[in-house]
C-alpha cells in the first residue's frame, strides 16, 4: 500500500472519553455531593453525540460546532441528574471536560512512532479549538488538525474523507483512516481511502459489546497503536 498520510478519529480510537468524564463527574461529587452515577451518565452524553450531529446533517439545525452541541445535550442531562446547582461558569467548563480526554495508553507512543514514517492527522467531529486543546492536555503529536468544522460536514459525510485528502496533496488512495468504529472506516472506504481498524475493547465500559472485527474486514487490523505501527512497517 502506497500509504503517506494517517487520519485519525479521536473520540474512543485516540482517548478514553467514557473514563475522562466519569473523573471530572466524581470531582463534582466531591465539590456539590450530588449522588450521580457518572457512567451512566457520561454514557448519556455520548449517546447523544449522534442524533445532534444528524440533525445538523439534515438541515434541521445550522452548521453547529461539536462544543454547542455537546452544552445542548449537558443542559438537558442537567435537569434530568438534578446538576442545577452549578453557575454558567461552571457549566461552560465542565463542558470543555471534552477538550481533557486523556490518551489511551499507547496512544501518544504508537503515534509518535507511526510519525516517522507518515503525516499523521486528526480526521474527528470535534471542533478545531477541542482538537488543539486535547493535543495541548495530552501530548498529542498530530502534524495537522483536521476537523469536521474544517469541511462544514461531519463525518460519515464524505466531504471530510476526500477533503482531508486534497488538504494534504494527496489522492484518497495514499490516505488510511484510522479508527475504533467500523462504520467510520466504511465511509472512508467508501470514499477511496485505505481503512485500519483499532480495537477498543474498553471504550463503552467493561460490559459494552464492540461489533464484531475479523482481519480482512479492513486493509489492517490491529489490537492498538503500537501493533498497527509494526503492521505497516515503522
Amino acid at each position: 500500500m502506497d500509504i503517506k498520510a494517517l487520519t485519525f478519529d479521536v473520540f474512543g480510537t485516540v482517548v478514553d472519553w467514557r473514563s475522562s468524564i466519569i473523573r471530572e463527574g466524581q470531582l463534582l461529587t466531591d465539590g456539590f455531593g450530588y449522588k450521580v452515577d457518572w457512567a451512566e451518565f457520561a454514557d448519556r452524553w455520548r449517546a447523544g453525540y449522534a442524533p445532534a450531529m444528524h440533525r445538523v446533517r439534515t438541515g434541521e439545525l445550522p452548521w453547529t460546532k461539536i462544543d454547542d452541541l455537546h452544552r445542548m445535550i449537558l443542559d438537558d442531562l442537567v435537569l434530568q441528574f438534578g446538576l442545577g446547582d452549578m453557575s454558567e461558569d461552571e457549566l461552560v467548563e465542565f463542558n470543555k471536560v471534552w477538550h481533557r480526554l486523556t490518551p489511551w495508553s499507547d496512544s501518544v507512543a504508537g503515534l509518535t512512532r507511526l510519525k516517522r514514517q507518515f503525516v499523521i492527522a486528526t480526521l474527528s467531529n470535534g471542533n478545531v479549538s477541542l482538537l488543539v486543546n486535547m493535543a495541548k492536555y495530552g501530548d498529542l503529536p498530530w502534524d495537522v488538525i483536521f476537523s469536521a468544522e474544517s469541511f462544514g460536514h461531519y463525518k460519515p459525510d464524505p466531504d471530510t474523507y476526500v477533503g482531508s485528502a486534497e488538504l494534504l496533496g494527496l489522492s484518497p488512495s495514499e490516505v488510511m483512516m484510522v479508527a475504533a468504529h467500523p462504520g467510520d472506516l466504511r465511509a472512508a472506504a467508501d470514499s477511496g481511502l485505505k481503512t485500519a481498524y483499532v480495537s477498543r475493547p474498553l471504550e463503552g465500559g467493561p460490559n459494552h459489546k464492540s461489533e464484531n472485527v475479523s482481519e480482512g474486514d479492513f486493509d489492517v487490523v490491529a489490537d492498538d497503536f503500537i501493533d498497527l505501527a509494526e503492521k505497516l512497517g515503522v
